[in-house]
Parts: structure tokens; sequence; C-alpha cells
């Protein structure tokens, strides 16, 4: 018995602790409370699983740096939206913490207990707890009141965006908070390129580097848009994001949210030195990038690093000069430039030695470098020509390059900033670059060369006497077929070389336009016949694949598809297509841009019917369905009498599953794209079907859907300030609408330029065929064959439901007129 009472305190101790370590699962998991750290492999997960917090490495970055940081929790790819000690990583996840200090602040101990970072907050010695949001937000509050909030991640953005966070000015002390970049794809560490408000206090964003050169400008915000960035609306269409600026006391700040609040996105300062945004697809695995600024890549400072060479006509911005080599190919291979670029060979400083052997090492030389945009920093040299100048430089070991112009310009060790193509704008010149010797083509002996002379020399005279006798045959054969190597094959298309279509198109000389696949140029065949030549960009197709699929493309013929006459393949990037040429060019010039005359409704309502015509065949008549991914104006050419094809088809699927192009030459106008691109859903024609009926609002009303200004047509029914500002900038709510009213007059919603001269029942049935097509629930879409009976007025069309989407940014229920 006395054993037993000994042994009792013992049993209570262990009893104790086991249930001590028993409750701890049952802790939230979304809290760091005093006396339960962070470290290791254990995590935090928001409420709603969204968030994750803990210890991680960034893909790419050096082994043994620890960091704490928030990231997707749901998602495949590990994406850090942020980061609390970006530039002090800790050596050991497992021996160090992320806890509640003795202050009542959340901090990062290392190893050794030493703070690394800390919240730094205010506690008045309270008890506190640190809670991860479904937002993505970390809030440090008082434990007995999480609603006090002592401090928040969304006041501390590092180099991304998320929705409902803050870009803002504290107006008390002045401190800007800005979203800077990573200062490498692995390394946490601040970068060199900030997104933040304006200084000088004007309410728009500059992009900056090293914190004071300005290199972008979205632009003052007027209440509905940036004018310098119209993309970014305070309404974003049938995206549901809505975009805002609050001006106070005590803050001013930007803020964005969407109305579905499982939609993935983020804004990022990219180590590119661009803002991008970033749509997660659930479907694909992958993020999409649907918006990039500056556009012009090579306006980013030292976006290439140095001895990198920027080019925006090249399908990567990027490259390094001649005889240097990526600095780290890795992160280059990642679109990571700024590391920039190494010498292939190490410089002679001039020397001119004789080896062991007896042989001359050969000066360095200059290789010079035309159109370029000349780089920073140079210093003028007091010299009077060229030649001196070059004696300048080779005279220092440090000069890199020099360039001469009237007056001479040295530049010493790296060069930054070198932008080639810059033509004759202001800054361009010819920029001589320091090479060692090795990089140039050896020379030969003078013997050597003598012979070399001779027997060219020879060679020239029975050239001349050869060519004399077939001179006359060769003009004529000429003449008669200046295009050499065409063959039949694949079908019905015709094989191209690629020096045929240089010389059919002055070598890409007359450019028609671009978009998400290349850029397209006019030629002309030797029979007069006008073609357009498209240039694929990023195909990730290999040969055997790619001409199966052009052969494919070249069976499809239909009265309202683009025909495709040709094409060429001859590896690597000399991937083209030939299509027949469309003279009026595309619909979307004649909506919505400047032109002689206005498009007839007649003509209008021909191209809606035709362009219904051709998606259904492609849907329903070829062999596979082919799905268009990406039905807007810009995609719909127009012939002599304004007969409509469509263009682009098939595209999608000829480059492979890199979808995310087709969203990014979509950004500027997002509201084509269907519900179920952003939602992660399968994609089906429905989505071409979503497209179109887009494209028939914009039909009707001849200007864009999400075009800032659009006030609602007079007469309307509706009523309240707030209504009309709920539909100021989204021509679809009006047309829904206008649809509910019990007398709707549709005819408001026409084009003023056709002072409206229309037929009514046709405007009608186009924009309820309209509102058809752009259903939330893919269900309730029509497909495109009934689209086009509905059209032709072969089919009664019902009233349409108001799309859910619609009612929220309309900002209250709509329903339609109660006989429907």
């Amino acid at each position: 018995m006395a054993g037993a009472a000994r042994a009792s305190p013992l049993l209570g101790f262990f009893l104790a602790l086991v249930a001590a370590h028993v409750s701890l699962p049952v802790r939230a998991q979304d809290t760091v409370a005093a006396g339960r750290p962070l470290s290791g492999d254990a995590k935090l997960v928001s409420r709603g699983g969204k968030f994750a917090l803990g210890f991680f490495q960034p893909d790419g970055g050096v082994s043994g740096r620890w960091y704490v940081g928030i990231w997707y929790n749901n998602i495949a790819v590990r994406t850090p939206v942020w980061v609390a000690n970006r530039d002090r990583p800790v050596s050991d996840a497992g021996a160090s913490r992320f806890a509640i200090a003795a202050d009542g602040n959340l901090a990062l101990l290392d190893p050794s207990g030493s703070p690394v970072w800390s919240t730094n907050a205010t506690t008045n010695g309270n008890a506190t707890a640190a809670v991860l949001l479904d937002t993505g937000n970390l809030v440090l509050a008082p434990a007995a009141n999480v609603s006090d909030v002592l401090w928040q991640s969304f006041d501390h953005i590092g180099d991304t965006w998320l929705p409902g966070g803050k870009l803002r000015r504290d107006k008390a002390t002045g401190v800007i908070q800005g979203m800077t970049s990573w200062r490498a794809r692995g390394d946490p560490a601040p970068g060199a390129y900030t997104l933040q408000l304006d200084p000088g206090g004007a309410p728009q964003y500059v992009l900056r580097w090293n914190g004071t050169r300005e290199y972008w400008l979205t632009g003052d915000w007027n209440g509905r848009f940036f004018t310098g960035a119209p993309e970014v609306a305070a309404s974003g269409g049938d995206s549901g994001y809505s975009f805002r600026f609050v001006d106070n006391d005590r803050e001013s700040y930007f803020t964005y949210n969407f109305a579905d609040n499982s939609t993935v996105y983020r804004f990022v300062t990219d180590v590119s030195g661009q803002v991008k945004g970033w749509f997660w697809v659930e479907a694909w695995k992958r993020w999409n990038l649907v918006y990039a600024e500056p556009k012009a890549r090579c306006a980013v400072p030292r976006a290439c690093g140095a001895f990198g060479v920027c080019s925006d006509a090249a399908a990567t911005a990027c490259g390094c000069a001649r005889g240097f080599a990526p600095r780290d190919a890795a992160s280059w291979s990642l679109g990571d430039h700024t590391g920039g670029c190494v010498r292939n060979a190490e410089l002679r400083c001039g020397e001119n030695s004789i080896t062991a052997a007896g042989s001359e090492t050969k000066a360095d030389r200059f290789f010079r470098m035309d159109d370029m945009r000349l780089p920073d920093g140079g210093r003028v040299a007091g010299v009077a020509s060229s030649g001196e100048c070059e004696s300048a430089c080779l005279g220092e070991c440090t000069c890199s390059a020099y360039a001469y112009n009237g007056s001479c310009v040295l530049w010493d060790s790296e060069l930054q900033n070198l932008v080639d193509g810059y033509g004759s704008q202001p800054g361009a010149g010819s920029l001589y670059l320091r090479l060692a010797a090795s990089e140039f083509p050896r020379a030969k002996s003078h013997r050597r060369r003598t012979v070399q002379i001779a027997v060219g020399a020879l060679a020239i005279v029975c050239f001349v006497l050869v060519a004399s006798i077939l001179i006359v045959r060769a003009t004529m054969a000429r003449r008669t077929k200046k295009v050499q190597g065409l063959t039949s094959a694949e079908g019905s298309v015709t094989s191209f070389k690629f020096r045929d279509l240089q010389s059919l198109t002055k070598n890409f000389s007359d450019k028609l336009g671009g978009g998400a696949f290349g850029s397209v140029f006019r030629g002309q065949l030797p029979d007069g016949t006008a073609i357009a030549v498209k240039k694929l960009e990023g195909l990730r197709q290999g040969e055997k694949q790619f001409r199966a699929e052009v052969s494919t493309l070249g069976t499809i013929q239909h009265v309202n598809l683009i025909r495709l006459l040709g094409f060429c393949s001859e590896g690597g990037d000399r991937k083209l297509l030939v299509y027949e040429f469309m003279p009026k060019g595309s619909l979307d010039r004649h909506l919505f841009g400047a032109t002689l005359y206005t498009l007839s409704w007649r003509a209008r309502y021909h191209i809606a019917v035709g362009v219904a015509k051709g998606l259904a065949y492609l849907h329903d008549k070829c062999r596979d369905c082919i799905i268009h991914c990406d039905v807007k104006p810009e995609n719909i050419l127009l012939g002599a009498d304004f007969a409509p094809k469509v263009a682009d088809f098939g595209l999608a699927k000829l480059v492979g599953r890199d979808f995310s192009r087709v969203l990014t030459t979509m950004r500027g106008t997002i509201g084509y794209l269907a519900p179920e691109w952003i939602g992660g859903e399968a994609i089906t024609n429905k989505a071409d079907v979503f497209s179109y009926g887009m494209m028939l609002f914009e039909i009707v009303s001849g200007r864009r859907n999400v075009e800032h200004g659009r006030s609602e047509p007079p007469d309307s029914s509706s009523s309240g300030a707030g209504d009309h500002a709920a539909t100021a900038t989204f021509f679809p709510v009006l047309a829904a609408r206008r649809l509910a009213e019990a007398e709707g007059d549709v005819m408001a919603l026409l084009d003023q330029e056709l002072g409206g001269d229309a037929n009514v029942e046709e405007v009608r049935r186009v924009c309820k065929v309209a509102c058809w097509c752009i259903q939330h629930d893919v269900g309730a879409r029509p497909t495109m064959a009934e689209v086009v009976q509905a059209l032709e007025g072969l089919t009664d069309c019902e009233m349409p439901p108001v799309p859910r989407y619609l009612e929220v940014l309309a900002g209250r229920p709509m329903h339609m007129h109660p006989t429907q």
C-alpha cells in the first residue's frame, strides 16, 4: 500500500503530462499563442484552409537558408505571398522558433534564442496571440479580443499584394508602404524594384528602381480607372473584382477585392521589374499571367543586368552581348535576368607580350553594335578622333566600351541598360564593345591571304563567264517564278521556305498586327494574290506534331472561317502560317476605331450570324471539336463585302497547352473570359459561346463592354446614383436591365452612330441571345448551332434569366418582367 501511495504522485504527474500533450492538437491550428511556438515542419493553416504559415526554403534558393512565410495551402505549386525575415534567414528551422515573446510581440528566434525578426508593436504588456486569416493576413491581437488588431502583415507587404491588402501612405508618419520585389528568384531579400504610391501625393502608383528612379506611372486615379492604365478599373466586369481608392485623415490607400472569394489572384512586383497579375487556374494546376506593366520590357532599368542586351522586338527580352554568357544560367532560364552576363574570355588590358613559345598575344579588339541605346554612366574623354578614342579605351584596363560621335565617351567596368533596335531615338548610337581577341576570327598569314585572293579572283572571272551565258535564261526564270521551293504537302496546304516568305513579305516590313501567338505581316504571291503571314512565337511542339496539326487545319474550309493557304517549318523559331488576306481588316477597327463610315446594322447582323456559323462549324462539323479559346472582335476579319471570317482558330491547340498566353492577350479586355477560365473548371466549347455573347453586346453598342465613361442610356427606369455608378462601366448590365423592364426600349442600347436605323426585333433578338450566351451556368448557355437558329428566326428566343454575376455588379437583384 505504501508503494502504491508513493507511486501515485508520479502517476498523477505522468497523466498530467500526457494530458498536456494530448491537448496540443486540439488547439486552434491558425493561431500562435504564448507557450505554443512554431518550429520545424509545423505550420499554421487558416480557418478556411486557403493559406498556410511556416518555415520554408524558396525554390532555387541557397541550401540552409530558412524563412518564415505565408503561402497558398491548397495549391500544388508553393507560392510564398509574404515573408517575415526577408533579409535575415535562419540556418536551422528545427531549432528556431516563431513565437510570442515576453513583451507580447510575435518574434522569430534563431537557434541561439536571439531575435531575428519581430512585429515591434505596442502591446502594453497584454497577453497576445497571432492568427492567420483566410485572406492571407497574419494578425497580432490581444488574446482576449482578436478583433483589436495591434499589428498585421497586410500593413507590411513584401512583393505580393493580395485582395483586401493595402498599398498605403500613413499621413501621421509620412511612411509609404511599397511592394518591393525579391532580390532574385530564390532570394526573398528586398530587391531593386518597388511599386508604391506617388511620394508627391498624387493618387497614382509609381514603379521605382533603387528607390529613386521612376520608370512607370499608372496615371492619376479618376474614380473609375487609372488614366495611364485603364485596364485597372473600379469594376472588373465578369471577373467580379472591385478596385477603390480611400483617402481620409489617417491614411490614403488603394485596395481591391473579388466578389467570389474562391478566386485566387495576386499582384506581384516581379524580379524582372514588371508588376504582374496572376490567376491560379486549377484545371491546369498553374498560374496564368493576365496583367503586366510596363508593357515595354526594356523600360525597366537594369532588367537584363550587366552586359545584357534588351530588345522589345524579341520573344525573349534579354540576351547577352557578343562574347558574354549568362552569369546564372538557371535563373536566366526562369526569366530572372538581373544577374546579367559575364565574359567568355578575359581582357588582355592592352598587352602585346611574347609568350614562351614565341607567338604574339593579340591585343583586345572592339565589336561594333549599331542602333543601341547607349548605356548609363559614361564619361567624356578629351580626344579629337575615333581612333584616339579607341586608343584611350585600350589604354585603361577598366574601360569596357566607347562611343564616338564628335566627342569620345568611355564606359568603365559593367555596362547596364543596353537596348537594341533604338534607331534614331535620343540617346542612340553605335557602341564599340571591348572583347578579347579570341572572340574574333583568327587572322591568316599574309602568304595564305595572297593565295586566297588570287584563287578568289580566278573564281570571279569564271563566274562572270558562266553568268554571261546564263543571265538571260536566269532572268526569265525569275520572272516566271520568283518563289523557289514551294511544294504541295500536308494535304491541301503549301509548304514554303523561310527565305521565300521573307521575299514575299519584303522581309516582314508591312506589319498588320499581333496577338498572343505572334505577329502578322502582309505579303503578295507572284500571281498578285495578297496573303497574311503569321510568325508564330513560343511553339512547344515538335516538327512532326506541328505538321500534323497544320495538315488538319488545312482541311477546314468554311465560308466564315479564314483559310490556311500554307506554312513554313524550318526548325527553331521559324514556324509561320500563311492565310488569305482580308482587305477590310478586323471587326474591332470598324466598331471601336476611327473610320470614315459607320458599320450599318444590316452589316452588323450579317456579321453576327456569319461568326456564329463559323464557330458552329468548328464545334460540331470538324473531325474533332475545335475550341477557339479567344473569340473577340480582333479575331473576326472582314472581306471586301464585309463578309466575316473567324481567324486564329486552332492556334491554342497548335501551341500546346500554353493557354496562359491566351489569357495574357485578353488582359486588356478581360470581359471576354468565361468564368470557368478563372474558376478552374473544365474548358468546353461553351467558353466560346460566352465570349461570343460578350462580343454580341459590343456589336450592338459599338463600344467596348468595359468602356469607361459609358453612361446609362437616357430614360432608364433605374433610379439612384448608386445604381448608376454600379452600371456605369459594364454594358451587359445595361442590356440585362433593358430586357428586364416591362417596356424596355432596347433601341436605347444601340450604337448612337446608327441614329436608330435598325430592325427593332433583330436588336431585341441579339440582346436576348447575348444574355443567354453569358449565363454563369455552362449548361444554361446554348450551343452555337442553337445560336444560329435563334438569330435566323428559326426558333423563338425566350426571355433569359439575368446572369448571377451581373446582379453582383449591379449591386441589387434584377428580375425579368413577370409575364416572362
